[in-house]
């Protein structure tokens, strides 16, 4: 799972909003949850049932549900749809947002081509690189640009986020020129940790490390055996 940081904050301090990113990480299994919930025709659920479904505690879910005034319905469980409401609301995804993928190599290239940002309102509005071999090639539609584009394509096109997905060496520069375009985020594929201002938010998938935890899991499930 991605780390969330804004410029120098510690992962374990609390988001402005009030919650942890621990909480604001299982909201985004519950709202998974409960629409798989809703796809199988079922309006409501309980905390048991939902923990079971996730991996989480029943007493976890229903602390963190308290947090948003819902607690439930003697008899009946949550409501499905008045749970996913609050926690696209308190995700921000209750609108959608425009973002621009930098770096088009082979993981650009299957980001730009995949369904679900869309499906989740995430609408990738322009790809950038400085490979002169890649520039000006079309990508699922979109025509690669040069990065010194980047600002001004930003502006027209009122993008929000930008999706990093070029080598270690050259992720800190490209951070900066996408810092000083006044986009608001970036999730970062790159390994590296970026140090850019506090008023652009980061969150950083580092695959190998999510195939480390995996490997780990693995292993103690076998010398649990």
């Amino acid at each position: 799972m991605g780390q969330w940081r804004n410029g120098n904050k510690s992962a374990g301090m609390e988001m402005k909003s009030g919650h942890s990113k621990a909480m604001i990480a299982r909201l985004s299994r519950y709202l998974r949850g409960l629409e798989d919930h809703i796809r199988q025709g079922c309006e409501t659920i309980s905390s048991r049932a939902l923990g079971e479904q996730l991996g989480i505690s029943d007493a976890q879910v229903r602390k963190d549900f308290a947090a948003f005034n819902r607690l439930g319905y003697a008899g009946i469980g949550y409501r499905c749809a008045d749970l996913i409401q609050v926690i696209r609301d308190t995700l921000g995804i209750n609108r959608a947002w425009r973002a621009a993928i930098v770096g088009c190599g082979n993981l650009g290239q299957a980001l730009i081509g995949y369904q679900g940002f869309r499906q989740r309102g995430f609408a990738i509005e322009a790809a950038f690189d400085e490979n002169p071999a890649l520039i000006g090639r079309r990508l699922h539609g979109l025509e690669v640009l040069p990065l010194r584009h980047f600002a001004a394509t930003v502006r027209e096109r009122g993008i929000q986020l930008a999706i990093l997905a070029v080598p270690a060496e050259e992720a800190q520069k490209t951070g900066e020129i996408i810092a000083r375009s006044g986009i608001l985020g970036i999730l970062n594929f790159a390994p590296v940790n970026l140090n850019l201002p506090k008023s652009v938010s980061v969150s950083s998938v580092e695959l190998t490390i999510e195939l480390e935890q995996l490997v780990f899991a693995v292993v103690q499930k076998q010398i649990v055996e």
